[in-house]
């Protein structure tokens, strides 16, 4: 049970974790380096706290109610992203070519969570960006909008068009390798480098401070942030109950009531609606096998 207020009770957030340390920012932009009463901490980056100095260090007491919680798991592992996130962006690239079955289940996990997510398509300038472009006609036709930008062939255009989509907002930027995750943070956080110092200050040391994930503030009024988490292969969705994954996918759930059988897996049952639309290329054939693929695992 969490433990009751006491007088010398702080509130802050979570800016950055490693293992059973996280540093906690304070209202007024402090940063300490605290940890749980435990053998490892609940918090994530994001989360709203309270805790106690200690020393020099602190300890956290309890976490506040979560709006919300991005996480992936697997059949070993759960891994949370981040709590209280105002949206996703999923970066991806024209080149290298990136999964499409890894974005889709980025988009189910925030769909999940209640979470709006975006899809950030870059190197707009490679020859390779229409292909790329037309993989993703099928989330811009299901409501998921595709912000193309050349991050560094067209900076200061790519800048222009992001920024009011972040203002405010406390966004998770994920992305492969190669997508430009970390050039679009060093583009939009001008003093990234500086604030992933301050961390490292916190944390006495350098380390893990390249591999965690970190909270920055876009602006001075820090009103606008971007949470950048590592890279990751695998996405495993397993908190989510099989029957409820067509409708996580809008343009597959949209078909669903239309099944003759309230209990369809749209897979072979007559008089399945998603099965007719997939006939009428309603469904993209590359969205219904990643569907029939998740199904797969989620499904004892």
């Amino acid at each position: 049970m969490p433990s009751s207020p006491s007088s010398a009770d702080l509130e802050g957030r979570v800016v950055s974790g490693h293992g059973r340390h996280v540093v906690v920012e304070a209202d007024d932009g402090s940063r300490t380096l605290c940890h749980g009463r435990g053998k490892k901490s609940d918090c994530v980056v994001g989360d709203r706290v309270r805790w106690q100095r200690s020393g020099d260090e602190g300890v956290v007491e309890a976490v506040l109610p979560r709006q919300n919680l991005l996480y992936r798991q697997d059949a070993w592992k759960t891994k949370a992203f981040a709590a209280n996130l105002d949206q996703l962006l999923v970066v991806v690239a024209a080149e290298p070519v990136f999964s499409e079955s890894q974005l889709a289940r980025a988009l189910i996990a925030a769909q999940e969570a209640s979470i709006p997510a975006r899809i950030v398509l870059n190197k707009q300038d490679l020859p390779a960006w229409s292909a790329a472009a037309e993989r993703l006609a099928p989330y811009t036709a299901m409501g998921v909008e595709v912000v193309g930008v050349a991050l560094k062939k067209a900076p200061a255009e790519a800048h222009a068009r992001l920024t009011p989509l972040l203002a405010g907002r406390s966004t998770l930027v994920l992305g492969p390798s190669g997508a430009g995750k970390s050039t679009l943070v060093n583009l939009l956080v001008a003093d990234a480098q500086a604030q992933v110092g301050e961390i490292s200050q916190a944390l006495n040391s350098g380390r893990h401070t390249t591999t965690a994930t970190h909270w920055y503030w876009i602006d001075a009024a820090r009103q606008s942030a971007l949470i950048d988490s590592p890279g990751f292969q695998e996405f495993g969705l397993r908190h989510i109950a099989a029957n409820e994954l067509a409708a996580l996918m809008p343009d597959i759930g949209r078909h669903a009531s239309e099944c003759r059988f309230y209990n369809c897996s749209h897979q072979h049952e007559p008089g399945c609606g998603v099965l007719k639309a997939l006939e009428r290329g309603e469904i993209a054939e590359s969205r219904y096998r990643i569907y029939r693929e998740i199904l797969a695992e989620l499904r004892p």
